[in-house]
């Protein structure tokens, strides 16, 4: 008899930890799995819980639709593009065989969402007609609209420059975070994302036209980064901007490596400013030896290195500045001018320059500036945000204005574009290694704000083997700074 007790009792453990272990697993998968599973694009009850409301209109930043939706039957719908593949990077793409990317990703719940309660009340109360509203609760569920700050001329402009060279370009209102225009090349139809799946999938795409360069691409920044390295050090040492360099043309390190001027030109006596204006490799890796690699990575972080971006419409993943020894002068030198370990994404050097442009004030960046509901009411406004106040002091920000606009205003000759716009830059000329360890045709950027006086855009172009900062990069940045500022 006690045998069969025992016996029962170890049964009885052996189902009460059976028991514990499902109880556990249940609840894990519940608090875990089960959300992320709710939320796959692949989720075939999430897309028909989707498909119940018509999804809403994406808009510019004027109310101008960039997106419709068409109902084909009870269970499904079509979203057609209204202009192709002009935005098609910063709206992404919604398919329930492909899944869903960018705004449309960011902003889904609030495109999906019907409230019609709130609907008929807004009806009832801006028409004072109970009957119509009683009678439209069964009329077609249309979600909420999102207006973006996109604006269509300045994206038309950066869309139009970019041609059919690789990049990106970035514009955004320095004073607002607002992100104006947003463009990566190359581009893919979105009204014909079977094609461009399957290309994506098959190896037929060499050019990778589903990465938004903009947002995703990581390059060496080149010169466009002295801009950081300037602002380090003015802060470092207030006193530098009446210092003159003797630019010999080239930085040798102990270890017999050196650092030396683009096209090796030796630039003689420089003050800063001029320095900036011909982008001294010699000045500016020596600045970042100065101060040491804490220092510089320190103002780095303070514009948005090494840490994520939260954006409004889109994540903006980290760039890369790096921690190196005190020993590593040739690396800390390489860094000082946007080389070696340092990448940065293009929008995260258009926060660089809207942050100089904002007197040192970094917005948050912004793709929406409100919701709507189908008939066009506000549900909910965005408000501009600061995310830091002082990344430099209106001062250092104010003496990097101006030799921007020094070097814009002692070009215009080569970028007959900029004439008139009372803009500042900076050229950069990225080098990189490519997979197999050769050299890459260097790639150029250029960096923008305008008018310097009461800043308005601010403007990040990368071309990919673009050669130098001064030639496509530049050109494709003052297009864009013109129909910011004089054909608005």
């Amino acid at each position: 008899m006690n045998q069969l007790s025992k016996s029962v009792r170890n049964i009885m453990v052996i189902f009460l930890f059976c028991f514990i272990a499902l109880i556990s697993y249940i609840a894990y998968f519940q608090v875990f799995k089960g959300p992320d599973i709710a939320s796959d694009s692949g989720n075939k009850r999430l897309w028909a819980k989707r498909n119940e409301v018509l999804r809403g209109t994406i808009y510019d930043r004027d109310g101008n639709p960039l997106t419709n939706s068409i109902r084909i039957d009870k269970f499904n719908q079509s979203r057609e593009y209204i202009n192709g593949d002009l935005y098609v990077h910063a709206l992404g793409y919604i398919d329930e065989r492909f899944g869903i990317t960018g705004l449309e990703d960011e902003f889904d719940s609030e495109l999906s969402r019907y409230n019609g309660f709130s609907n008929g009340i807004r009806s009832f109360i801006n028409n004072f007609d109970l009957k119509s509203a009683f009678e439209n609760r069964d009329e077609e569920k249309i979600g909420n609209g999102v207006v973006t700050t996109l604006d269509y001329n300045i994206q038309k402009a950066a869309y139009d420059a970019m041609g059919n060279l690789k990049g990106a370009v970035v514009a955004i209102n320095p004073k607002t975070g607002e992100i104006l225009a947003m463009v990566s090349k190359p581009t893919y139809d979105p009204n014909n994302l079977e094609q461009v799946i399957e290309e994506a999938n098959s190896g037929v795409d060499k050019e990778s036209k589903l990465l938004n360069r903009a947002i995703d691409g990581k390059y060496p920044p080149g010169s466009v980064f002295k801009t950081v390295t300037l602002a380090a050090a003015l802060e470092n040492n207030p006193d530098i901007v009446n210092e003159t360099f003797h630019d010999t043309g080239k930085i040798v390190f102990p270890d017999g490596t050196s650092l030396s001027n683009y096209m090796n030109q030796v630039h003689g006596d420089l003050s800063l400013q001029m320095a900036y204006r011909v982008s001294s490799n010699f000045v500016f890796g020596t600045l970042a030896m100065d101060m040491g690699n804490a220092k510089l990575k320190e103002v780095a972080e303070r514009f948005g290195f090494n840490s994520r971006i939260n954006g409004v419409g889109l994540s903006i993943p980290q760039s890369n500045f790096p921690t190196l020894k005190e020993e590593e002068m040739g690396n800390i030198a390489q860094s000082g001018i946007g080389q070696g370990s340092v990448l940065s994404t293009p929008i995260q050097m258009a926060i660089v320059a809207s942050t100089v442009a904002n007197d040192g004030v970094l917005m948050q960046p912004k793709l929406v500036n409100k919701v709507v509901d189908k008939d066009g009411n506000t549900v909910k406004e965005i408000p501009n945000k600061a995310l830091r106040e002082n990344v430099i002091s209106a001062d250092v920000a104010n003496t990097i204005k101006e030799y921007m606009g020094y070097l814009v205003s002692n070009n215009i000759y080569r970028w007959p574009s900029f004439e008139g716009t009372n803009a500042g830059g900076k050229t950069g000329t990225a080098d990189y290694m490519k997979e197999d360890g050769s050299e890459g045709i260097p790639h150029g950027w250029f960096i923008s704000v305008a008018p310097i006086n009461d800043p308005q855009i601010a403007v990040a172009v990368i071309v990919e083997e673009g050669e130098n900062g001064a030639g496509s990069a530049a050109n494709i940045a003052s297009k864009v700074v013109r129909a910011a500022v004089l054909e608005k």
